[in-house]
């Protein structure tokens, strides 16, 4: 079946203006300005969007998949997230990672909860490893997992300054850091390290380390949580003009905490004129969101969720922010880190992974893959144990 989405005002993330999608296999086959006259015999879906705004589907880069937790006993455990969780906030396309509990967690876990999601509907790709090392692995080595699983486009969330982690040297940063590139070499893939970055006073130093004494690529570097500390914010922005792409969490703060939230910490970013194609929200959905006292015990926890994104969108929109500026750190900058090709941008030839957003920036419509998830407000496609459709979340 072929859909036909007719005076949609569209941001592919660039606005383009009022234009009609055409949509089908799957894929965007047609934008243009004029009418489009289809065969009587093609069966087609016309839906006239009134000039409501269409957006490329969110791509989610931090992802626990199987659920994150484990901090504070096996019952701090947090759940695999169903389908319907991404897809009702706008969430088109997810990369899954393994954090603190890479024990009772594994890289299989992952990539099969990877490969449901993919069969519900949805883009779906992982991590290899975790938080610590060394690393878990499916084969012989990282690079090899990277090499002969397609799912798999680089290795995260491996953890630096942080009392969880395994406190890596600069040696072994550089030994990983070295497989993700040859691996994203022979295969074409991301070959990222995804970096968790904790609360610790070293902060970035080894990436700077690195960056300063090998010849690895800046962009194979991917440190996340960047905006947890204001002066580790500080010192990503320093990385990002040495060609690293940062990552803000969206993640709750405090009045008076020191951090910065995720629409603050893209307004930073963005007034210190830092690269703007060098930075990517993501959501840290499923995973925890501890608080440690000084002896490293947790006191309390949150959960993050996928819906921050469309939130962080709209605070940024309600704060005067154009949304062309705005999408990229969403869309396309993530798939161009993540070399999806055919993930971030609304454009002939790209997958069909699209939002459609009201004049108050609600999620009215989700297409991911050229299905429909959520249609007029309501959940169209929910997971395989997800209970019946409900009412949109975003």
């Amino acid at each position: 079946m072929f859909s036909l989405l007719t005076n949609a005002t569209l941001f592919s993330p660039v606005n383009e203006g009022v234009c009609n999608i055409l949509i089908g296999a799957g894929k965007v086959l047609w934008i243009g300005r004029e009418s489009l006259a289809l065969p009587s015999q093609l069966e087609c879906e016309v839906r006239d969007l009134g000039g409501q705004r269409v957006i490329p589907g969110l791509i989610d880069g931090h992802v626990h998949v199987t659920g994150g937790g484990g901090e504070s006993g096996f019952s701090s455990r947090v759940p695999a997230l169903g389908l319907s969780r991404y897809t009702s906030t706008g969430i088109t396309t997810v990369v899954g990672l393994l954090g603190t509990d890479d024990t009772t967690r594994s890289t299989q876990d992952v990539l099969a909860q990877v490969r449901g999601l993919r069969e519900e509907g949805l883009s779906a790709y992982c991590f290899a490893g975790g938080y610590h090392l060394p690393a878990q692995t499916l084969t012989s080595s990282l690079r090899a997992d990277m090499v002969n699983i397609d799912a798999i486009i680089g290795v995260g969330e491996l953890a630096i300054s942080d009392h969880r982690s395994s406190q890596p040297t600069l040696d072994e940063l550089l030994r990983i850091a070295a497989d993700c590139h040859v691996a994203g070499l022979i295969t074409g893939k991301a070959g990222v390290l995804h970096l968790h970055l904790g609360n610790g006073t070293r902060g970035l130093d080894l990436v700077r380390r690195a960056l300063d004494q090998s010849e690895i690529p800046a962009r194979v570097f991917h440190p996340t949580h960047v905006n947890r500390r204001k002066a580790l914010f500080a010192e990503a922005l320093e990385l990002s003009a040495r060609g690293c792409t940062i990552d803000i969490t969206a993640f709750p703060v405090a009045e008076g905490e020191d951090a910065w939230s995720a629409e603050e910490a893209w307004l930073r970013y963005r007034d210190a004129g830092a690269p703007p194609e060098r930075i990517t929200v993501s959501s840290d959905g499923g995973g925890c969101l501890p608080t440690f006292d000084q002896e490293g015990c947790m006191l309390h926890m949150d959960v993050g969720q996928p819906g921050a994104l469309i939130a962080t969108i709209r605070s940024l929109l309600e704060r005067g922010v154009e949304l062309a500026e705005i999408l990229p750190a969403f869309t396309s900058n993530v798939a161009r880190l993540l070399r999806l090709s055919s993930k971030g941008r609304l454009q002939v030839g790209a997958d069909a992974d699209l939002v459609v957003l009201d004049e108050r920036a609600a999620i009215c419509d989700v297409m991911a893959m050229g299905r429909y998830h959520l249609k007029n407000g309501q959940q169209a496609l929910v997971g395989t144990f997800e209970p019946s459709p409900t009412k949109a979340q975003g």
